[in-house]
């Protein structure tokens, strides 16, 4: 063998490790990009169920187009409360817990509170209030049976059952 063909044969050889080094070099750039894309963006969720994502918060409130407030999830110090507000944000419905009790409130177009049912120490009731404010009837469920209360504008009662 002559020095020429020991060259080009060295060259060649020479030519396969330079494209087997390319080839490796590529494929290490690779795994490497993959594993900062996975890293970056979470691989449990692509491997997430779906309906099993839990958000966490101590309230949300949604807004119209225009950016106002129309309902409102919260957790306050005396519990949860949910709120619906009418276009000009005032309050018109209301849930809220309070430790044992819970109530359901209705509220004019003021943000009066007009009618008001709930459940306090397993006694269910029912009031209902005047443009004042005041109470002009409630009806509630004792353990002995119920009562009715009918009060004039003043909040003085009218008439009692039992």
């Amino acid at each position: 063998m002559t020095t020429d063909e020991k060259l080009e044969k060295m060259q060649g050889q020479l030519t396969r490790v330079r494209l087997f080094n390319s080839c490796l070099i590529g494929c290490a750039l690779l795994a490497v990009g993959a594993w900062i894309i996975v890293k970056n963006f979470g691989s449990e969720t692509m491997h997430e169920k779906p309906g099993v994502k839990e958000i966490r918060a101590k309230g949300f409130v949604l807004e119209d187009e225009t950016g106002r407030p129309r309902a409102a999830l919260r957790m306050t110090k005396d519990g949860p409360n949910l709120g619906l507000y009418d276009d000009a944000a005032r309050p018109r419905v209301g849930l809220a817990m309070v430790g044992e009790g819970l109530g359901l409130f209705l509220y004019d177009k003021t943000g009066k509170a007009r009618a008001v049912l709930s459940v306090n120490k397993n006694r269910p009731g029912l009031s209902l209030y005047d443009e004042t404010g005041m109470p002009r009837v409630s009806l509630t469920v004792f353990k002995d049976g119920p009562s009715l209360s009918l009060n004039d504008k003043t909040g003085k009662s009218i008439w009692k059952a039992p």
